[in-house]
């Protein structure tokens, strides 16, 4: 750890209320910090209170058997992805409106993940214009003289095709370094009002309506504004006619639709369930990942996996599983309302403590020597 980072793991230590030992503490300790109303809008979890505990369940299915006398001196938890290297294993995930837990919104998540060289996915509804917060990104980084970590750009389709072509120019143009494809939130029930001075600032303004659809609309979903972005396997192919970055597909679950995706020329793969806020009863991610390990039968296609983690073992476990790296939530949220940037610098630094620290109870030395065969499932009869 360079002598910067110190730095600011200190200042954040200074800041930070000393009952957060743990990367999941920060979840209790933002509902303080939180208004009702934005608290649920950001927990809801599709049609049941319950649907979060689906994602939960399947980490806690698997327990761990670790092995003794494994030499770990000098060991990593460094990965390559898409050409990209990445000092964990680890991206902070598309999330809308930053600005509604903090004034700064996603220009203090760019400055946090620039900070811990941690990769960012910026959403297509961030409260920022997508160039503030790719400029945030890299200056942090310049300023700390380390190397920028990887700078993502999440898009959600337009019912207007040149809005999305501009996203990507847009993107490109600011240094972004792939673009994400969000496929699986298209039809997504949403009643929350954004408050004033917080919109989705990278759209135009007749493309915001469509996220607050409401169940009494009229138009229910099939004539609503819901489906005039319809898309399907053709869009992928356009969308990479428009740049020569990676483009990776977000939200499959379907292991017959992620070898589509190897087929259509996908990059990479989120396998996700967005976090459990679109559909109830999804099965998810971590269930289904060994079955599209399967169903891939070779290593050609990175797959990425969210939903649900909330700790360094957690992502240990979907490392083991198969995933090539993970995309963190919900939690960073979480931070940011409790202590901005320095909060989320935290949060970053403890998920990869959590994770180094399994790691070498397991007897692991490097990303790559983690497996299967270091888990044992509970519920095997």
């Amino acid at each position: 750890m360079d002598q910067q980072t110190k730095h600011i793991l200190q200042a954040a230590l200074s800041a930070i209320p000393t009952s957060i030992r743990r990367a999941a503490d920060y979840e209790t300790l933002a509902r303080e910090f939180i208004a009702d109303d934005i608290w649920a809008y950001i927990q809801e979890g599709a049609d049941k209170p319950s649907q979060q505990q689906i994602n939960r369940q399947a980490f806690d299915r698997w327990h761990w058997l670790p092995r003794r006398l494994q030499r770990i001196h000098q060991g990593s938890a460094k990965s390559h992805l898409l050409g990209q290297l990445h000092a964990y294993p680890m991206l902070l995930a598309p999330i809308a409106y930053h600005g509604l837990v903090h004034p700064q919104g996603e220009l203090a998540m760019a400055q946090a993940a620039a900070a811990l060289q941690t990769g960012l996915v910026v959403s297509s509804l961030a409260s920022r214009r997508l160039e503030d917060i790719a400029e945030t990104f890299y200056a942090t980084a310049a300023e700390m003289q380390i190397a920028a970590a990887p700078l993502w750009f999440q898009l959600y389709w337009q019912a207007d095709i040149e809005q999305n072509k501009q996203l990507i120019e847009r993107a490109v143009k600011a240094g972004y370094q792939a673009i994400v494809w969000t496929v699986d939130a298209q039809y997504k029930r949403s009643e929350f009002e954004l408050p004033e001075g917080v919109t989705a600032v990278n759209l135009a303004a007749q493309s915001q309506e469509k996220y607050t659809s409401h169940v009494l609309d009229k138009d229910i979903v099939f004539q609503s504004t819901l489906a005039q972005q319809e898309t399907d396997w053709a869009t992928l192919d356009w969308i990479k006619q428009q740049t020569s970055l990676p483009v990776i597909v977000k939200g499959l679950l379907a292991p017959l639709d992620v070898l589509t995706a190897q087929q259509k020329g996908a990059d990479a793969v989120v396998i996700s369930n967005h976090g459990s806020r679109v559909l109830s009863d999804t099965v998810s991610p971590l269930s289904v990942l060994p079955d599209i390990k399967k169903a891939l039968a070779d290593d050609a296609l990175p797959l990425i996996v969210d939903s649900g983690i909330r700790s360094g073992n957690d992502i240990a476990k979907a490392l083991a599983l198969g995933a090539d790296a993970v995309f963190l939530g919900r939690p960073q949220l979480y931070a940011l309302a409790v202590a901005g940037s320095l909060g989320v610098a935290h949060l970053l630094h403890l998920y990869r403590a959590e994770l180094e620290m399994t790691m070498a109870q397991l007897g692991c030395h490097s990303i790559a020597a983690l497996s299967p065969d270091y888990l044992w499932d509970a519920l095997r009869n």
